[in-house]
């Protein structure tokens, strides 16, 4: 009995461990899914740069028929940052030609719509005649699907943990930890979709020499929820199987 508590305390400390893993890896990829800091853009001067050009940019950048040169070159100069479902351009809050530049910024953002997560590339940006770029088209896509078939994975396998501590049985365990490595191969999918799409865009619209990228809080939380997802797969699988080899071993034990 000594050796049999033993044995259930290492696997109820395994599969807590897994299950703090697991809920600490949803909410980074929820937060991740819903800030806007997945990119950054940051210029030296935004404020004169938007003061020269009144209120044209940032009218063209929340515009409908807003094309990806548009509010690309809208977030160079403008301190843009990009997350999976808005982008953000700061500029001044009196931005009219005839005010003088200001200090006082302010960030506006607009969603991309449903449409906007599944509309063409084109291999030149802005140029609607210059063919779709499937490369990126797919890209774009599959980063916008990934991270909530990532979170459905990891949520339809806490249901199934749910309903294995209501049958008492660790046997249950072994899919949840297939649902976790498959939501952290999905995690990492769409962070490499997510790095690519970038490079790509970057080879068709370099950076000025003034402004300069990189890659956001938001996005890390993306990087780092996949290894934890993994982690949590790994002590899911492990505790289920050891569970069950020791489970046989002791019975054959006390039969003997």
């Amino acid at each position: 009995s000594q050796e049999g508590a033993m044995m259930d305390n290492r696997f109820a400390t395994a599969l807590v461990i897994a299950c703090v893993l697991s809920l600490i890896s949803t909410i980074y990829m929820a937060a991740s899914i819903g800030t806007d800091f997945w990119y950054e853009y940051h210029t030296l001067s935004p404020a004169e740069n938007v003061s020269e050009a009144g209120r044209t940019i940032w009218e063209e950048f929340v515009s409908k028929d807003a094309d990806e040169k548009t509010y690309t070159d809208a977030l160079f100069r403008c301190n843009g940052t990009v997350g999976l479902w808005r982008r953000c351009i700061t500029v001044p809050k009196n931005s009219h030609w005839y005010s003088p530049p200001e200090t006082d910024m302010t960030t506006n953002c607009i969603s991309f719509s449903l449409s906007d997560q599944f509309v063409e590339k084109y291999i030149e940006p802005g140029n609607h005649n210059s063919g779709t770029d499937f490369n990126r088209t797919y890209l774009w896509r599959l980063q916008f699907l990934l991270p909530f078939v990532s979170i459905g994975l990891m949520c339809f396998g806490a249901l199934i943990g749910l309903c294995a501590c209501a049958c008492r049985s660790l046997y249950p365990a072994i899919a949840t930890g297939v649902l976790h490595f498959l939501a952290g191969l999905c995690t990492l999918g769409l962070v490499g979709c997510y790095v690519a799409g970038i490079e790509l865009l970057h080879r068709k619209l370099p950076l000025p020499e003034d402004v300069r990228g990189e890659f956001g809080w938001s996005f890390c939380l993306a990087c780092v929820s996949a290894p934890l997802q993994f982690m949590a797969a790994a002590l899911f699988i492990w505790a289920a199987r050891t569970n069950r080899k020791e489970f046989t071993l002791l019975k054959a034990y006390r039969v003997a």
